[in-house]
């Protein structure tokens, strides 16, 4: 009987991983299936872009994993039962369970309100492609107006920053607002805070800093000051979650629902359930958690492919590097910064900003994109077929091996 392996997700680190696994693993002894609820694959670090009005490539996950032996899933998660071994989805048709052998966690993350009232009800948000659209339809009717419109963005971190200057630069008839519960850009070094709100004044965007939203009405927010901001659209980017399915399927998470795993980005609870993206609190090599991010679902990907690969072949596990580099802004279409940062994590004086971090920045999605639209990267023809008897006994006779 081959080895069942269900990846859940089709993300950055889902479809990554799925690819890998494809191209080294002989289609002799595994059977891969994707589980993801959208039948294509969503640019999420553009979103925002997607929202202002712009057009984002988005391929069909069919053509993604064409020719690579990738069984593909369009259907809901609804339960992990890590015990039974089983994943537990649903389509508009049906609901039913798939059996897996290695289960790889990637659900990635959502948008969360914080116990807001209103948020559900009457904010948007840039979280996924539906929810995304949904905001570009607002926007398009505001746009229509001879008034235009008032567009508040609620949260300072990086996609409310790059959501807020994305639709400032593209809506020039919408006036926009970023609401800053501290200082904005409190995380960036001096000088790219500077350009940060050199940025927001030339693309007119209002910036309020440590006001903090109480409440959410469908044409205003109120602050805990008791001021109340006018607004045509709410966009909620402050802060974000992962699924309770892991935890309520029983797998060891934070108190916020992350999968703890070890350094292989295995379960500490289930050692055939691995997580990766979004969804796994891992350590990184500075000994902080790794923050949910892109670059964090790529280095969390590369290890557990590493980790998979070696386990149920026998051969040593690549121990892949796990670190934080910095952040990638954009500030618009034509402007950018490139921050960064130490192994505290804190922001190194010197940054890039302008017309070339945003050029960096435009470089690396499209590199993203490519290498998640041909995530096998052609099937080499020698693949690794499996050890007779693949678990974690493997590990004592086949050492971590570290890698640069």
């Amino acid at each position: 009987m081959k080895h069942r392996i269900v990846v859940l997700g089709a993300g950055y680190a889902g479809a990554y991983v799925a690819g890998t696994l494809a191209r080294r693993l002989s289609p002799q002894d595994t059977a891969i299936t994707v589980v993801n609820a959208e039948p294509d694959f969503v640019q999420r670090l553009r979103l925002h872009q997607l929202a202002a009005g712009q057009a984002i490539e988005a391929p069909q996950l069919t053509d993604v994993f064409a020719g690579t032996g990738i069984r593909l899933r369009v259907a809901r998660v609804t339960a992990v039962d890590p015990e039974r071994q089983v994943v537990a989805v649903a389509d508009a048709d049906r609901g039913d369970e798939l059996g897996y052998d290695t289960l790889v966690y990637a659900l990635g993350s959502r948008v969360t309100a914080h116990g807001v009232p209103g948020v559900t009800e009457h904010a948007f948000d840039v979280a996924g492609r539906p929810s995304a659209l949904r905001l570009r339809m607002r926007l398009d009717s505001l746009s229509g107006r001879d008034e235009g419109g008032s567009v508040l963005v609620i949260g300072d971190g990086l996609t409310g920053i790059e959501t807020a200057t994305e639709i400032a630069e593209s809506r020039r008839g919408l006036s926009v607002t970023l609401v800053a519960r501290g200082e904005l850009g409190t995380h960036l070094s001096a000088g790219a805070r500077s350009h940060l709100r050199q940025a927001c004044d030339r693309l007119g965007v209002t910036v309020l800093e440590h006001t903090e939203a109480e409440a959410v009405e469908a044409t205003r927010v109120l602050c805990a000051d008791g001021t109340a901001l006018a607004s045509d659209a709410t966009v909620w980017t402050a802060g974000f979650e992962v699924s309770p399915i892991a935890a309520a399927g029983g797998l060891e998470v934070t108190e916020n629902g992350r999968i703890v795993v070890d350094r292989t980005m295995r379960s500490v609870s289930h050692p055939n359930v691995y997580a990766v993206g979004d969804s796994a609190y891992a350590v990184g090599d500075n000994g902080r958690p790794l923050p949910m991010s892109c670059a964090s679902a790529g280095y969390t990907g590369m290890q557990a492919t590493a980790a998979i690969v070696g386990r149920l072949t026998g051969r040593e596990i690549a121990n892949t590097k796990l670190e934080y580099l910095g952040n990638h802004i954009s500030l618009g279409r034509r402007d950018g910064i490139l921050q960064m940062v130490d192994d505290e994590g804190q922001a190194k004086p010197k940054y890039m900003g302008g017309r070339k971090a945003a050029r960096i920045k435009a470089g690396i999605l499209k590199m993203s994109l490519w290498a998640n639209s041909h995530p096998t990267f052609g099937l080499p023809k020698r693949k690794h077929r499996l050890a007779a008897a693949p678990d974690a006994s493997a590990e004592k006779a086949y050492p971590v091996k570290k890698i640069a």
